[in-house]
C-alpha cells in the first residue's frame, strides 16, 4: 500500500505535470508572433540598445510583417500611452482623456473633425520620431566607445556578438586577425540580415562606416525613405510565396498561426486572419485590385504620409461616431476609451456629468 507521504508526492508531481501541459497549451494556442518572441529574448540591456527594434512606434506594421495592434493608441496618445494602464484609476484616466480631447479640438467646438484628428496623428507620429532620435543618441554612444563619430561594421559586429554571450575581447582579436568565428547558424543568419541593413543605411559614398544619422536609419528605417523601401522589400520577401514581388490576400494571411487543435486556438486564429484580411482589402490594397505592390505597401508603411493620416483619422472617428455626424464628441471617445487608450472607463456618461 502506498504511504501517505508517497501519495502526496505523487499527487504533487501530477499537478506540476498538468500545470506544465496547460502552460504549453496557452503558449501554442496563440498565433506565432516574432515580435513578442524577440522582446522576450532580448532581455539584455546591451542587446536592446544595439539591435534594431522589431516594433516601431507609430508604424502600422511590425518589421516581421505582423500588424501593429497598438497603432491606434500610439497615434492618439503619443508619449501619454504609458499613463493609461489597465489598473489605473478610471477617474484619473477620464481627466487625462478630457485634456487630450481639448488639445485635439483646436477650434473649441466640442467635437473633433477628421482634419483635426489628422493634424493630431501627424503631431503624435512626429513625437515618436523625436523620441527615437533621442534614444538613438544614447544607443550610438553604446556602439561607438572611442567617440570618433563613426561605427564600422566590425565594431558593431563585436558589440552584437558580445550581447549574445560571446567573449568581446576574443571576438575582437579574431576579427582583427581575420580568424574564423565559430558562430551558430541562427546567430549567423541574424548577422547576415543585419549586414544587409547596414549596407542600406550607409549613405553614398559608401564606406561601411555609419555616423549617428545613418545609425538612426539602421535602427529606425521609418526615418529614411531609402530604408523604408528596404523594409518593405524585407516584408514582401518574407510573405511572397510565388516570387513575383507582390502580395495576394492569401499570401498576406498565410503567416504561421496557432498549432493547438482546440476551439480557443481556432478563435484566436480566426480573429488574426480576419484582422489581416480587413487591413489588406480596406487599407493596404489602395486600388482594390486584389494585389498589393511594393509601392502600395510603402505608402501604407510611411508614417508621415498625410493621406494615410487622414484615412486613419476617418477610420478612428467611424469606430465611435454613434450619432453619425462624422465627428467625435467627448462622450463618444469616453465610451469607446478602450479603443483609443487601451483602458476601459466604466459608467462613462455618469462620470462625464460629474466632471462638469
Amino acid at each position: 500500500m502506498m504511504s501517505r507521504q508517497a501519495f502526496l508526492c505523487s499527487l504533487g508531481s501530477l499537478y506540476l505535470s498538468l500545470l506544465f501541459v496547460f502552460l504549453l497549451m496557452d503558449v501554442y494556442a496563440r498565433p506565432a508572433n516574432n515580435s513578442v518572441l524577440k522582446e522576450k529574448a532580448a532581455d539584455s540591456k546591451d542587446e536592446n540598445e544595439i539591435l534594431p527594434p522589431d516594433h516601431l512606434n507609430g508604424v502600422k506594421m511590425e518589421m516581421d510583417g505582423h500588424l501593429n495592434k497598438e497603432f491606434h493608441q500610439e497615434v492618439f496618445l503619443g508619449k501619454e500611452m504609458e499613463e493609461f494602464e489597465e489598473d489605473s484609476e478610471p477617474r484619473k484616466n477620464r481627466k487625462k482623456l478630457m485634456v487630450i480631447f481639448s488639445k485635439v479640438d483646436i477650434n473649441n467646438d466640442k467635437k473633433i473633425s477628421a482634419k483635426e484628428m489628422q493634424r493630431w496623428i501627424m503631431e503624435k507620429t512626429d513625437e515618436h520620431f523625436q523620441e527615437a532620435v533621442e534614444e538613438n543618441k544614447m544607443h550610438f554612444r553604446a556602439v561607438d566607445p572611442d567617440g570618433d563619430g563613426h561605427v564600422s561594421w566590425d565594431e558593431y559586429k563585436i558589440k552584437f556578438l558580445a550581447s549574445k554571450g560571446f567573449n568581446e575581447k576574443e571576438i575582437a582579436e579574431k576579427i582583427k586577425n581575420n580568424e574564423e568565428l565559430k558562430i551558430d547558424e541562427e546567430t549567423q543568419e541574424v548577422l547576415d540580415n543585419l549586414k544587409d541593413r547596414w549596407y542600406q543605411a550607409d549613405n553614398p559614398p559608401p564606406d561601411l562606416l555609419l555616423n549617428e544619422e545613418e545609425f538612426l536609419s539602421f535602427l529606425h528605417p521609418e526615418h529614411s525613405r531609402g530604408m523604408l523601401k528596404f523594409m518593405v522589400k524585407e516584408i514582401i520577401r518574407d510573405l511572397d510565396q510565388d516570387g513575383d514581388k507582390k502580395l495576394t490576400l492569401s499570401e498576406f494571411i498565410s503567416l504561421p498561426v496557432g498549432t493547438v487543435e482546440n476551439q480557443q486556438a481556432q478563435d484566436i486564429d480566426d480573429d488574426w486572419v480576419r484582422d489581416r484580411r480587413k487591413e489588406f482589402q480596406e487599407v493596404i490594397d489602395a486600388n482594390h485590385d486584389g494585389i498589393v505592390t511594393m509601392e502600395e505597401l510603402e505608402e501604407y508603411m510611411d508614417p508621415m504620409n498625410e493621406y494615410n493620416a487622414l484615412n486613419e483619422a476617418k477610420q478612428m472617428i467611424a469606430v465611435a461616431d454613434e450619432n453619425q455626424n462624422h465627428h467625435l464628441e467627448l462622450e463618444e471617445i469616453l465610451k469607446y476609451s478602450e479603443y483609443f487608450t487601451g483602458s476601459k472607463l466604466m459608467d462613462y456618461a455618469r462620470n462625464v456629468h460629474e466632471e462638469f
